[in-house]
């Protein structure tokens, strides 16, 4: 049995329809949106919709933690060309998820990354993608289980959760092989992103799963450039199995 897994999809709509190649099944750990590209501020919705110069500025911002001020100018944008928020990214990321979720290949196995929006994603899976969140799937005689979406940051995306809410679902998972999550354990090596140079938030509840349970894999996405791709905790192997946006590269598990 050959798995392919990728993370972080961030409108890669061509890597995507390659992705399953090769592979029984494709299991996608979610961000398939894309609001903004830190490598090419030129890509994304909001240079679609404000301009690369803009888009630019909004990153200066973030990189240098400088949130608030970036929100501020943010809203200025929108109040400046009086649009209804809500309406235009709805509109451009149905956009994106009609032409992504048309690429996966049958079956796909997804959940949600911390920049989807979830109540959308019904109208866009077809027949062969099963979409879990906090639940379970059985993929050639191994359990899987999957825990989307990720904890409230300074960042404000989407589908931010609370730590309560997302160790519930990891709760009603119980014992699997394979523990697939949009966000890694929280470790510091897996959470520290090296370009970015700061911490992204990772999961206490999921290491303290990872520990009691000792699942043969955790697999995660989320932090771009990891300081650590890959460590062994306890009787688990956790990867970060990369960004997808980036490489087009799945990673393969195999048994």
């Amino acid at each position: 049995m050959r798995v392919h897994v990728v993370s972080d999809v961030h409108g890669n709509t061509e890597g995507l329809a390659r992705a399953g190649e090769g592979a029984d099944a494709l299991i996608c750990l979610g961000d398939l949106v894309l609001f903004l590209d830190y490598a090419d501020h030129s890509r994304g919705i909001f240079p679609d919709l404000f301009g690369t110069e803009n888009a630019s500025k909004i990153v200066e911002l973030r990189t240098a933690r400088r949130y608030e001020e970036a929100r501020t100018f943010g809203a200025s944008l929108w109040a400046g060309v009086g649009m209804d928020r809500g309406a235009a990214i709805e509109k451009a990321v149905r956009k994106q998820y009609a032409e992504l979720f048309a690429a996966f290949p049958t079956p796909t196995y997804a959940t949600y990354g911390n920049v989807d929006i979830p109540a959308l994603w019904a109208e866009y899976a077809g027949e062969g993608t099963t979409v879990l969140d906090g639940e379970r799937a059985e993929i050639g005689g191994l359990v899987f289980g999957f825990v989307g979406g990720g904890l409230k940051s300074p960042m404000n995306t989407p589908y931010e959760i609370s730590d309560e809410e997302y160790a519930a679902k990891i709760e009603a998972i119980g014992e699997v092989d394979v523990l697939c999550s949009h966000i890694p354990p929280e470790v510091p090596e897996l959470v520290y992103d090296t370009v970015a140079r700061r911490f992204e938030r990772g999961s206490r509840a999921l290491l303290e799963a990872i520990r009691r349970t000792r699942p043969r894999y955790s697999l995660f996405g989320h932090v771009h450039q990891p300081l650590a791709a890959r460590m062994r905790i306890g009787a688990t192997e956790c990867v970060n199995v990369g960004h997808f946006a980036g490489t087009s590269r799945p990673w393969a598990l195999e048994w």
